[in-house]
């Protein structure tokens, strides 16, 4: 199979070039990358990617799948087909089904399993197995079998409320070499709370959420890592104290990497004024403050990736009142459209800064390396048309579930197609 590219801007954040060009790629290999390609095959099949953007193909550090255990929700088919579809070329799946990944005869299922049917591209599968059995925070996972079973790291993707055993899992998970994150939040201070502190959330009415739930946990976390030398992710950052809590430890030299998620760089408090359940998320959407600092703090690499955090929900699972419901939206077909729109359009970022946190940023954090978009590299690409309207409905999503603000909506910006 030989495809050539005209014409299509190529965005690689791995070597730092934003430029315009043609692409010619065979049997899965780039082949040729110049001005003007005129020696190819006849059998070579033209696109004019005039507008198109060609990038490394998007790297998702931890999202949600259903299977096994929540199928109604989301098989790991229909998972895979909307990370594809969202220009997603490797994946990363949480521990938190049923059963949990806290035995390697789970990975092994799931491995299983991680071929896409229907003909599109497969995304890659990587998988975070858990730190304690059935996440339930008490007793460690025998973490040796499960780095053995190839799992890409180790969370429970929730809060911790036991530091003594957090101390724990930093000391003896130390010596495996693979990646721990960990979602900061003190349930105590948490309380039953659904949204961000402050006027919005006394205005509407809904329990708060204070930042120093977060925040108070990520000090305490900066603290055990000071001491034991571990690295660790932190997922889900979501205040403007976290980013400089975060900026000061890595200026200190602590080993860490962070994470914020596409919505929260995108909506802040005020749009929950439409009591819309998936805007329900875990950690809440943050005050506009917490917002200018999140896409600050991505700019400047303090917050090292953006993550989908992809969670899928039925419709009757959310269909109830705002604080009822599961925290959690879908996003995996939405985030490059709305990120690239929302600040690559704007002019805030750059491509190659929006980009970088999608792709290489994320794989860095997984200790997986990005090649760069170069002659004789395998295609790992996603080829994106920033301009494409298509409306958000069941039609045009392959994840089984709606969750999100946007379903029945335009959206302007939708991928074309991704080299696995």
């Amino acid at each position: 199979m030989s495809e050539l590219l005209q014409k299509v801007r190529v965005v690689d954040p791995v070597s730092g070039t934003d430029q315009v060009a043609d692409v010619l790629i065979v049997d899965g290999y780039i082949q040729a990358i110049a001005p003007n390609l005129a020696d190819f095959s006849p059998d070579t099949v033209i696109r004019d990617c005039r507008g198109l953007v060609l990038g490394n193909g998007l790297v998702d550090l931890y999202s949600h799948s259903g299977e096994p255990g929540f199928e109604e929700r989301e098989t790991l088919d229909s998972f895979l087909q909307a990370a594809a579809a969202g220009g997603f070329t490797r994946v990363s799946v949480l521990p938190d089904t049923s059963p949990p990944i806290d035995n390697p005869a789970v990975v092994a299922q799931l491995q299983r399993k991680s071929s896409l049917e229907g003909g599109l591209p497969s995304p890659s599968l990587h998988i975070w197995g858990a730190i304690t059995l059935d996440l339930a925070g008490k007793q460690l996972v025998e973490v040796a079998d499960l780095a053995a079973a190839g799992v890409a790291g180790f969370t429970d993707g929730q809060p911790w409320e036991n530091l003594a055993l957090l101390r724990r899992v930093l000391e003896y998970f130390q010596p495996f070499g693979k990646p721990v994150a960990f979602c900061p939040c003190d349930r105590s201070l948490m309380a039953n709370g659904v949204m961000r502190e402050g006027a919005e959330a006394l205005r509407l009415g809904l329990p708060p959420v204070p930042a120093i739930a977060e925040t108070t946990a990520i000090a305490a976390l900066l603290e055990l890592v000071a001491t034991i030398g571990t690295p660790v992710h932190i997922m889900r950052v979501s205040t403007a104290r976290s980013v400089e809590l975060i900026a000061t430890a890595k200026f200190q030299g602590l080993p860490i990497t962070a994470s914020t998620t596409w919505m929260h760089l995108l909506l802040d408090t005020k749009a929950v004024k439409s009591y819309h359940t998936a805007l329900h998320l875990n950690p809440p959407l943050g005050n506009p403050s917490d917002v200018a600092a999140l896409r600050g703090g991505v700019r400047g690499g303090v917050i090292d990736a953006i993550a989908v955090d992809h969670a899928p929900y039925t419709y009757e699972e959310k269909v109830q009142a705002f604080a009822e419901s599961p925290a959690g939206a879908i996003g995996l077909e939405l985030a490059l459209p709305l990120l690239w729109q929302n600040l690559v359009e704007t002019g805030e970022f750059t491509a190659l800064e929006l980009w970088r946190a999608l792709s290489n940023q994320p794989a860095m954090c997984l200790q997986q390396s990005m090649r760069a978009i170069a002659v004789d590299e395998k295609a790992e690409l996603t080829l994106f048309d920033p301009q494409e309207v298509w409306q958000v409905n069941r039609e045009n999503l392959f994840s089984l579930s709606s969750n999100t603000p946007w379903f029945g909506e335009e959206v302007i910006g939708r991928v074309i197609k991704v080299w696995c």
